[in-house]
């Protein structure tokens, strides 16, 4: 559990990396989403359409750099908040002249894995 990079079914291709990186919006975005944040606050912060967010916010979860958790609102219904999901992205040539990409990440907490876990089963539902 102590490996701080992202398990091989989330390992992002290095296209969306770098389409989301290349964004100046998906940009703003990952300097906002330190802590999460909801839909509405990013489109303040961010000075953007809805309809733009949820296209930015789908490059970012594509490049896996931003995950989405949902909380159960106190007055019903759900919260989706959005947070940066990495710590560093290096991206790298090896020997051969191939590109690759290494998104690092903090261990999640066992709050974190099971508020995740939480968020899956509520897309099931």
């Amino acid at each position: 559990m102590g490996d701080s990079s992202v398990s091989s079914e989330d390992t992002p291709t290095l296209q969306d990396v770098l389409d989301a990186l290349d964004d100046p919006e998906c940009r703003a975005i990952l300097r906002e989403t330190v802590e999460p944040m909801t839909a509405n606050e990013l489109i303040d912060a961010c000075d953007i359409p809805k309809s733009t967010l949820y296209r930015k916010l789908e490059l970012l979860s594509s490049g896996s750099l931003v995950r989405e958790q949902d909380t159960i609102n106190p007055g019903g219904g759900r919260v989706t908040h959005y947070e940066r999901s990495f710590d560093d992205v290096t991206i790298s040539m090896d020997d051969t002249g191939e590109f690759s990409v290494s998104v690092e990440r903090s261990p999640q907490s066992t709050d974190e894995r099971l508020a995740d876990i939480w968020s899956m089963m509520g897309d099931e539902v």
